[in-house]
């Protein structure tokens, strides 16, 4: 069902409709250069019927991203919003303990609803209480993380350093300890076989791609069915149907999750 190509059936209707009722509030982690920017951007071009650049995006060494950015989503031309909103981190790294333990609280803190919308993160100091401008003190329940998605490069999983996944895995336990759920997208999966490179509907048949998803869970322990394979808008000009059915399927799945948790 994922790769009929007509708008009307791939599940667009249907998609849509869940998403009217979820308002909730996602939070995007994962390495340097894994496609967190795109993954947003591929959500939002998917929705909003166009290629956006809204979430920069760069294929440097270095996270691009350097502000808690919150980007709501808009649903026809009558000025509505989908009620949820991605939220993009800084991408970690395999800096030292220092930086480790700084993401980490900053992360926490994000999931607790305590960082507001444009804050700068900083590498050698976590947001304090003591910065009213970008601390929120009092986070409502619209402000706390519902699902927490972990974006990583499917060609560069076994090359994850130590020091990586020990940040996701402490992310994803002091996630469990807030209840909210952790799942991963796996990006550029067109990049790791010529077959997915020239048709995307032929992931479902790589071996090697589950390969990837295999080694992903094993290392950080999210169970291989929230582990979701994806092709990102990265250089694309107009939009295509294979990928829009991809992104709307995760969509779903990450909404659905996401759902479960708030009405538990």
């Amino acid at each position: 069902e994922v790769f009929v190509s007509d708008r009307s059936v791939i599940g667009g209707q249907s998609v849509r409709r869940t998403v009217d009722f979820f308002p909730g509030c996602s939070a995007e982690d994962g390495p340097v250069g894994a496609g967190k920017s795109s993954f947003i951007n591929s959500v939002i071009s998917t929705l909003e019927g166009k290629i956006c650049h809204r979430a920069f995006a760069s294929t440097g060494q270095t996270s691009f991203t350097k502000e808690y950015k919150m980007y709501s989503i808009k649903k026809g031309d009558q000025g509505e919003m989908y009620p949820f909103v991605l939220n993009d981190m800084m991408g970690l790294d395999n800096r030292g303990r220092r930086y480790r333990r700084v993401y980490e609280k900053d992360m926490e803190m994000a999931m607790k609803g305590h960082i507001k919308d444009g804050y700068t993160f900083n590498p050698e100091k976590a947001l304090s209480k003591d910065n009213p401008l970008h601390y929120n003190q009092n986070p409502t329940i619209d402000d706390k993380v519902h699902i927490l998605v972990s974006v990583i490069d499917a060609d560069k999983v076994i090359l994850l350093g130590n020091p990586v996944v020990e940040i996701i895995q402490d992310i994803r336990d002091e996630a469990t300890e807030l209840g909210i759920p952790h799942v991963a997208v796996l990006t550029k999966i067109d990049e790791i076989h010529p077959e997915i490179k020239k048709d995307v509907k032929n992931f479902c048949r790589s071996q090697e791609l589950q390969k990837k998803v295999k080694d992903l869970s094993n290392l950080v322990g999210i169970p291989e069915n929230c582990i979701f394979p994806l092709k990102n808008y990265h250089c694309e000009m107009m939009l295509n149907d294979d990928i829009n059915a991809l992104v709307l399927k995760i969509l779903r799945h990450i909404i659905e999750i996401g759902d479960e948790k708030l009405n538990n």
